[in-house]
């Protein structure tokens, strides 16, 4: 069994990289605790695996240090940094067996007593029997097994994957969030994911930092930022939401009134994020009800009036387009609690939703339209 052992945090102080006029790292500084499974999610060009790179020794930054604990690793070249990085194409050597592959760090090193420490690792990837086969006899995700043994046999401060899920197939993508999670809580490494998939990150990460442009729009538990997104860019990208620009209409000890389409809204004030009076009024699609027009709603809700647009059954859940009396289509996401009690396409309804479950966002100098276009490209 391989043990835990002491590892730094890893420090990005005023990183910033350029590539000519273009900055695709613009004066990020973080801190990744030790032992963490930290994830970058973001977007394609949003600086997420310029940063990687730029940790792993691969890329020099423009400006700005990176130490692990106290030591400053900036100018030191990749292969002298306590850093190892899994890449999505797995890199290993077709004429090796898996055993020579994960061995390969320490005979470079001129390691001479190997076996103990190549079999303690193949046992914590549950490749054991594996050990005499060739990669090409190796699914997918055993592959991807043997790439992270390999990296960590060297016991790296910091283990780096750069979008290491994204040659897998679905079922193996998620059953390999659960392995790597499961092998990172055993190691004790400091773990940084690199993806654009939230389910990704949401999934094995302690902390998740959405970046955009360069920068890091919000940071923190993967719960927190679903629940109470601080940004546009982040209720859009961090799962589905439903957005209404308006005004700030009144304030009270608990919640502020929104105004927006001829209606009312009502967000906590613990759950708004809008400091003056344009305000977005954020609704995840999950939080909402359908019910067909003039049935009840409880007390204490808010709600829209629409007709059904379109209907996707997805098992778990009927996922609705409703579209709103000022034209704008919302999403509704249902569980399938009940079985044929569903609305149909034309059919007028109510949307509602408890106001508890609202957030509110900084709508200066948004209009509704650039609420409606704000969603971020993969």
């Amino acid at each position: 069994m391989v043990e835990s052992r002491k590892v730094e945090d890893l420090h990005l102080r005023n990183l910033t990289k350029r590539f000519g006029d273009f900055v695709a790292v613009d004066d990020l500084t973080l801190t990744i605790p030790a032992g963490s499974f930290f994830a970058l999610l973001g977007p394609s060009g949003c600086g997420k695996t310029t940063t990687l790179r730029m940790v792993a020794g691969l890329e020099d930054p423009s400006e700005g240090s990176i130490s692990i604990g106290e030591q400053d690793v900036t100018g030191l070249r990749a292969f002298k940094r306590p850093v190892n990085t899994v890449f999505q194409s797995y890199a290993l050597f077709p004429h090796l067996d898996i055993f020579e592959n994960v061995a390969f760090g320490l005979r470079r090193r001129g390691v001479k007593d190997i076996k103990p420490a190549v079999e303690a690792m193949l046992e914590l990837v549950e490749l054991t029997p594996m050990a005499r086969r060739k990669p090409k006899q190796l699914s997918g995700g055993q592959q991807q097994r043997v790439a992270v043994a390999r990296a960590l046999i060297n016991e790296p401060e910091v283990l780096l994957l750069d979008e290491p899920l994204g040659a897998l197939d679905l079922k193996l993508r998620r059953q390999m969030q659960i392995e790597l999670k499961r092998i990172q809580m055993e190691v004790g490494t400091t773990f940084v994911h690199v993806t654009h998939d939230q389910e990704e990150a949401m999934t094995m990460a302690d902390t998740v930092a959405v970046m955009n442009e360069g920068r890091i729009e919000q940071m923190g538990a993967p719960a927190d930022i679903y629940e109470l997104p601080e940004t546009v860019f982040v209720a859009r990208f961090l799962g589905q939401s439903n957005l209404f620009a308006g005004r700030r209409e009144s304030s009270g000890s608990d919640s502020v009134t929104v105004a927006a389409h001829g209606q009312q809204f009502t967000i906590p004030n613990s759950r708004n994020n809008a400091p003056g009076g344009d305000v977005i009024v954020g609704v995840r699609p999950e939080k909402m009800t359908i019910v067909d027009a003039g049935d009840p709603i409880p007390d204490a809700h808010d709600r829209i009036a629409g007709r059904v647009v379109d209907v996707s059954y997805t098992g778990v859940s009927t996922q609705y387009l409703v579209k709103t009396s000022w034209g704008e289509e919302i999403s509704v996401f249902e569980q399938n609690d009940v079985v044929g009690d569903q609305s149909a396409v034309g059919d007028s309804v109510e949307v509602h939703w408890a106001r508890d479950h609202a957030f509110g966002l900084d709508g200066t100098g948004t209009s509704a339209d650039d609420v409606e276009s704000a969603m971020p490209v993969v």
